[in-house]
């Protein structure tokens, strides 16, 4: 099994300290991907009922200034970024964010297409997805393609992200996925959408002048100091906060409990579960085989 639950320190966020347990006790290593996140991976080789993985993490997060049209730059801008260094990995499509008939209805149905300049016009897609979409938790799966949102226009954040890469990166926007937690709250009158003790994904695209800057379209908000960095990636595929595969017959059980609170108010209590999801084996297969458990982002 592989997680990817440490927080990155970069930008205005530092990971301050961190802490994993496995239980049955395994020997962990770890190592860095491809895009700088940290990989912690174990084995458990003999019989077991149960694994449980907890991780802990203090991190400080300062506040950022909301970014303004005036201060990003515009096309030609973007143009002389993306020439001048390499960000072809963001900007080709991907796994789970790829363009399809349905997600070309829906780009002229938010008229997407360079106007403006880069900022005003991944902010509009991110409050067009927010408006479009209805958050509808465990309505899809992990490895659910897009068409399904984009028939029901409805999902899960992992999916919203997925919309709006596969939206922006067309325009010759670099854009990738980022895999954390939000601090939930309210913001000019506007509670969270997003399932609270649950994992999140948002967004991020390479704004000229400003730099990567968040988008998170299930709560219509541009990232800031209540959303944390674990990890990045080109989609979901590249940053799952936990992968594994385990052998055997039994029907298995993936449950997810998640808090964010203040590092000075009281210890948080232990939250029961806000995801949980449930397969069955396949009782024709006699041998042992090996399956794969992958936990959604909400």
């Amino acid at each position: 099994m592989e997680v990817r639950l440490q927080p990155r320190s970069e930008a205005n966020q530092r990971c301050l300290s961190f802490t994993l347990d496995v239980t049955p006790p395994a020997n962990i290593t770890q190592y860095r991907d491809f895009t700088g996140n940290t990989v912690h991976h174990f084995d458990i080789a003999g019989s077991h009922k149960e694994v449980k993985v907890t991780a802990q993490s203090t991190v400080q997060v300062q506040a950022v200034p909301a970014p303004r049209a005036s201060e990003a730059g515009d096309w030609a801008d973007l143009d002389a970024l993306t020439t001048s260094d390499d960000y072809w990995e963001m900007m080709l499509p991907s796994e789970f964010a790829r363009s399809s008939e349905a997600l070309q209805q829906l780009a002229t149905e938010l008229r997407c297409e360079r106007r403006g300049n880069p900022l005003e016009l991944v902010t509009e897609l991110n409050e067009g997805i927010y408006r479009l979409f209805a958050y509808v938790p465990n309505s899809t799966k992990v490895d659910s393609p897009i068409e399904e949102a984009l028939q029901t226009r409805q999902g899960v954040c992992q999916d919203f992200a997925h919309i709006m890469i596969a939206l922006v990166r067309p325009l010759r926007i670099p854009c990738r996925y980022v895999s954390g937690y939000l601090f939930h709250g309210e913001e000019n009158g506007q509670k969270d959408r997003s399932l609270e003790g649950a994992s999140h994904a948002w967004v991020e695209a390479l704004i000229p002048r400003l730099g990567w800057t968040a988008f998170d379209p299930t709560n219509n908000l541009i990232g800031g100091d209540r959303h944390i960095r674990v990890a990045i990636g080109r989609d979901y595929a590249d940053v799952p906060p936990t992968r594994g595969v385990y052998k055997g017959e039994a029907q298995s059980e993936l449950s997810v409990a998640v808090t964010v609170s203040p590092s000075d108010a009281p210890p948080p209590e232990q939250s029961a579960p806000s995801i949980v999801i449930q397969s069955r084996p396949v009782f024709a297969r006699i041998n042992s085989r090996a399956e794969q458990e992958q936990q959604q982002q909400q």
